[in-house]
Order: structure tokens, then sequence, then C-alpha cells
């Protein structure tokens, strides 16, 4: 029986892929799916997998339930709710920041700039950093007395400095937003190289139109340049919202979660956002739970990700 030749090709094409395709199920689909059977179970008893115990939902109504207590609604863990909303401030502000920074860096270099082959290298450059190191030199920028900004502030306004005087990160009201300053300008390069590109497919002929129609430069950024770019700041807005559920290196190695701040009866870390509680209760040999805690946050990002394609598409139509 002769074989199509569509058929050998295939056989061809999946002896090429065959090596790709065995550490893609053995390091990535045989995890989702591992992780997915672990959050039915709890490993309060100890710190091995040989503890588990099978709870069902248990871990998912924890995370997402609620109970009674003195008349009032008290949520199962509070912990969790407030991790969301320090992710939903730290996306809320460094998307936007992130999108800004990036498209004024492209529309500044866009231009005939001397040496701007300098500048697109030199802020491009943070974004080819691991993110760890990247966070521990600016843990050191924000070191209290002898941090770059204490030692800054401390010269211009003496020793009763602002919050410099004990480090933004050791303040509850400003670590978050350092830490928010520090990703926007490592990330920002990227962001620039997306819209450069975009910006240079744009044809000269519709700015010269414009041009005769009247149009002000403004008027020529508004009605052209803004929407034709709305792919790449749709694309920098569903990978910055993936990202914020994801972050762990920078609050990892900038505050690890803290500094504390109490809020109502409840101690809870001020940068303390959701890929960093989902750390903590893995690093305290809750699996289970941890991974249930994936999966809710897995689900918030579909969930955030089809708003956004329903009601904010890139492209009108």
């Amino acid at each position: 029986m002769r074989t199509s030749p569509s058929s050998a090709e295939t056989r061809s094409s999946l002896k090429f892929l065959s090596p790709f395709l065995f550490f893609f199920v053995l390091f990535l689909l045989f995890p989702i799916f591992y992780s997915l059977y672990l959050s039915f179970f709890d490993a309060s008893e100890g710190f091995g997998l040989s503890n588990l115990k099978w709870v069902g939902f248990s871990n998912y109504v924890q995370i997402l339930g609620f109970h009674f207590q003195d008349g009032s609604i008290k949520l199962n863990d509070p912990a969790f709710w407030w991790s969301l909303v320090v992710t939903a401030l730290y996306g809320g502000i460094s998307i936007p920041l992130g999108i800004f920074a990036s498209l004024g860096l492209a529309l500044l270099l866009h231009n005939k700039l001397f040496g701007k082959n300098f500048f697109r290298s030199a802020f491009f450059l943070p974004n080819i950093l691991d993110m760890l190191v990247v966070a521990t030199i600016w843990a050191s920028i924000y070191a209290p007395q002898y941090g770059f900004l204490a030692v800054l502030t401390k010269n211009f306004l003496g020793e009763n400095q602002f919050f410099f005087k004990e480090g933004m990160l050791a303040n509850p009201y400003t670590a978050l937003p350092a830490v928010i300053l520090a990703m926007v300008l490592k990330g920002a390069g990227f962001g620039m190289v997306l819209f450069l590109a975009a910006l240079q497919n744009i044809p000269d002929s519709v700015y010269e139109a414009a041009d005769i129609d009247g149009a002000s430069k403004f008027q020529q950024f508004w009605l052209i340049t803004l929407p034709l770019l709305r792919p790449i700041i749709f694309f920098m807005f569903i990978t910055g919202i993936i990202g914020s559920l994801n972050a762990f290196s920078e609050i990892y190695a900038m505050t690890s979660g803290g500094p504390q701040i109490v809020l109502g009866e409840e101690t809870l870390g001020s940068t303390t956002v959701s890929g960093f509680y989902l750390y903590q209760q893995f690093e305290s040999g809750q699996y289970g739970y941890a991974a249930a805690i994936s999966y809710v946050l897995l689900m918030v990002t579909v969930i955030l990700t089809w708003i956004q394609q329903r009601f904010f598409p890139a492209e009108s139509h």
C-alpha cells in the first residue's frame, strides 16, 4: 500500500519534532495536569508529597469562600483577596505607565535625533537583564542611609529628608510605587521597540494628506498615529495583565512582600501580589493550596482577557 506524499511529509515532520514534543510533555504539559490534580489534595500534615490527603474542592472553597462570624461576613482567606487588590494596584498603575513611557520614547526616537541608535540601544538594554538582577540593583538604589536616593536627598534636603531616610521600600505607602517605577523603567525599552516598528510601518503619505487637509500635529497623533498603534497597545495591555498576575522576582528581591500594614484585624504585606502569595503557600508546604491558587489566577487571567477582547478590541470592526 502506497502512502501519500502528505502522510510521508507528516511522519518526517513528527520525527524532527519528537525531541521538542518529549520535553514539552515532560516539563510543561505534565506539570500543568499534575498541578490540577494536586489542587484537590491537602498537605498540611507534612511537607512531603507522600502526606497528601484528598480534600476535593476544599482548597477552592477556602480561597474563594466566606463564612459568618459575629453577625458579619468574613472571608475564608482575606490574605488572598488582599493579594488580588495589591495585584490590581500593581497592574493598574504599571500597565498605563509602561505604555505611556514606551510610546513616549518611541515618538522621541522616531524623529531624526542625533545619536538615536545609541539611545535606542541604551533604553532597550535593561530589558535583556534578568529581573532578579534589576530588582537587586534597584533595592540598592532605594536602600536607606547609603542608597543612591538617600545620599542624593541627604545632600539636597539635609538629614531631615522625607521618607528616603528609612528607604522607600521600608514604607508601606511607598514600597509598591517604588517597585512599579523600577519595573516600568526596565520594561519601557521593549515596548519602545514594538512602537517603533509600528511607527515605521505607517506611510508618510498619510501624514502628508493630513497636512494638506490642515490637521495639526496633535490631531495627526490622535486621529492617525494612535488608532494605528492600537494592536500594539492591546498586546502590551494583555501581556501586562499576565505579567502582573505572575509578578514574583521583583517582589522577592526588593520587598519580600512587606512592609506589613494593618487593615482591620489582619496584618498584611503591602506589596504581597498574588504571585508572591502563591509562592508563600508553596514555601510553607501547602502544595495543594498553592496549586489551587494558580488555577484561580488562571481563571482571573482568562476572564480579564475575554473582557478586554469583548469590550475593548484591538481593531474596530
